[in-house]
């Protein structure tokens, strides 16, 4: 089954917004074993709406629209459908009822323009949307049957899953239940991985499953996805979601919705212990992330975000003579650890360097210390300031991780230059 996307507005054909809906609703399709054959991404004008949407009639089996459904001047998508429908707009009392009492839970009064977010072509079928005000609504034209969403993402992604997908499904005729398994992966590069997996993408190819690989640095998704007819996956799912975790090893930093700083809130959780962290060229984000999954406010003790390695040595008031590395990073390690009664201490230090062909990047000093022992690792990152960053959190967090896990301090990684 062919399916079209139609993305609206001026600030992502412009540039001016990311336009991660379309991502979204592509993956999600061909997840479901659809086949995504259409894409185009138009401005708020009527006459470029009403090509696109002839268009995408002409070509696929089912179109999925996004954007153009608020209560401004510039939202034109149900006005725009019910034309080339050939079909008037007409009101929905249930839905105007709906942002009405949306509004009034907020303790606000619903603005007049809202009422256009309940003008629907007629005939159409309204799409719930439990979370905002612009209702979804589903339309046939020229026989083909469109889905019209809102921009908003979370909205959309609530939509898609619980509403229109279902849809997509009956529309074809055969219930297809997609089993997704994902490996999320710090430290491995996609064509390391694809040679590392090599044995794993002829046992899925034998098994009809799909292999495939993401890259969002500094991480590496790795992912399985199988369509059966039951609800029960593929019998060769588990051998090879064995075989991934055997080869890619301890480079694998979580599975499936998990994220990295979610897997050390867990462990730090169940252990029952706690961390402090100093980091340096990070911007907090080591601190950001766990705290972001530390629901009582108890694994992350204190967090300290330095930029430079004198103020360093004022707060910490080390010696004069302590001013070389690793000496620094596992002092720094344990006093945050000691003063702020933590079970680990890491610090995430930093500092600029230029090689011998004058090219930068930043050398990271990694610390963790537990009971007076400290483990050291030092490592070098090329590249630009905001690319380093990311490399250097994600380094962070995954040495925390190891540490915690009782796993190998160590093991190189693609990114740093060996």
């Amino acid at each position: 089954m062919k399916i079209g996307i139609l993305c609206t507005g001026d600030e992502i054909l412009t540039g001016k917004t990311v336009n991660t809906n379309y991502s979204h609703i592509a993956k999600r399709l061909v997840e479901y074993g659809f086949e995504v054959n259409w894409g185009a991404v138009v401005g708020d004008q009527h006459e470029a709406i009403h090509r696109a949407m002839e268009l995408a009639a002409s070509s696929s089996d089912a179109v999925i629209v996004n954007g153009g459904l608020g209560p401004t001047l510039d939202d034109l998508t149900q006005e725009v459908a019910a034309n080339v429908a050939k079909v008037e707009l007409e009101l929905n009392q249930g839905w105007l009822d709906h942002i009405a009492s949306w509004y009034h839970s907020r303790g606000r009064v619903m603005p007049e323009n809202n009422q256009k977010q309940a003008l629907l072509p007629s005939g159409s079928e309204l799409i719930d949307n439990p979370i905002g005000t612009a209702c979804g609504f589903a339309l046939d034209i020229h026989g083909v049957r469109f889905f019209f969403t809102p921009g908003v993402p979370k909205e959309l992604y609530m939509m898609l899953d619980q509403e229109i997908l279902p849809r997509l499904q009956n529309l074809r005729g055969v219930s297809l239940h997609t089993h997704i398994k994902r490996f999320h992966s710090f430290g491995i590069g996609e064509s390391r991985a694809d040679k590392m997996l090599a044995q794993v993408a002829r046992m899925a190819e034998n098994s009809r499953i799909k292999l495939g690989f993401q890259s969002h640095y500094p991480q590496l998704e790795t992912k399985l996805v199988a369509n059966t007819t039951t609800r029960d996956p593929p019998e060769m799912m588990g051998p090879i979601e064995d075989e991934i975790r055997n080869c890619l090893g301890n480079f694998i930093v979580s599975e499936d919705d998990q994220t990295l700083e979610q897997n050390i809130c867990q462990i730090l959780q169940e252990s029952g212990t706690s961390v402090s962290i100093v980091e340096m060229h990070t911007a907090g984000l080591i601190n950001s992330r766990l705290h972001a999954c530390d629901e009582q406010g108890e694994l992350v003790k204190v967090g300290i975000v330095s930029q430079t390695m004198g103020d360093l040595h004022d707060l910490f008031q080390l010696p004069n003579d302590e001013w070389t590395q690793p000496t620094v990073t596992k002092r720094v390690a344990t006093l945050a650890s000691q003063q702020n009664n933590s079970t680990y201490g890491l610090s995430v230090l930093t500092e600029r360097y230029l090689d011998e062909r004058e090219q930068g990047g930043i050398e990271i000093h990694l610390g963790i210390s537990k009971n007076g022992d400290v483990e050291y690792r030092k490592s070098r990152l090329p590249g630009s300031p905001n690319w380093t960053r990311l490399g250097a959190v994600e380094l962070g967090l995954d040495f925390l991780r190891r540490s915690l896990s009782g796993l190998p301090m160590h093991e190189l990684i693609d990114f740093e230059q060996h």
